[in-house]
C-alpha cells in the first residue's frame, strides 16, 4: 500500500484559487495513476480529476475549465490546481493511487468556499 499525504487545503472567497498536493510514499510513483476525490456530508465521493502514467487527464464535467491534475514524478506528487472556486467545490479533497487495482487513499484535505 502507498501512503499520501494531502496538503494545502484552506478557506478561501468565491472566485479563488487554491492549489493541493499529494506526496506519495512509493519509489514507482511514475507507475501509478493518480486521482483528486471528493466528498461532502450530503453526497458521494465523486472523480474530480486523474492522471494517468503516460500523463492523460480526466476532469468531471464541473471542473473542467477550472481544475488542473498535474504530476512531478521526481517529487512523488500530484497537484490539483484549482481557479475560480465555487461554494459548491466545498468539500473534502482526497488523494487517490491505483496500480493493477490496488488503490491507496489519502486522509483528505478540506477545502472551503465561502464570503
Amino acid at each position: 500500500q502507498v501512503q499520501l499525504v494531502e496538503s494545502g487545503g484552506g478557506s478561501v472567497q468565491p472566485g479563488g484559487s487554491l492549489r493541493l498536493s499529494c506526496v506519495a510514499s512509493t519509489d514507482y510513483f511514475n507507475t501509478y495513476t493518480m486521482a483528486w476525490y471528493r466528498q461532502t456530508p450530503e453526497k458521494e465521493r465523486e472523480l474530480v480529476a486523474s492522471i494517468r502514467t503516460d500523463r492523460i487527464d480526466t476532469y468531471a464535467d464541473s471542473v473542467k475549465g477550472r481544475f488542473t491534475i498535474s504530476r512531478d514524478n521526481r517529487q512523488n506528487t500530484v497537484y490539483l490546481l484549482m481557479f475560480s472556486l465555487k461554494p459548491e467545490d466545498t468539500a473534502m479533497y482526497y488523494c487517490k493511487s491505483t496500480r493493477t487495482e490496488v488503490e491507496s487513499w489519502g486522509q483528505g484535505t478540506q477545502v472551503t468556499v465561502c464570503s
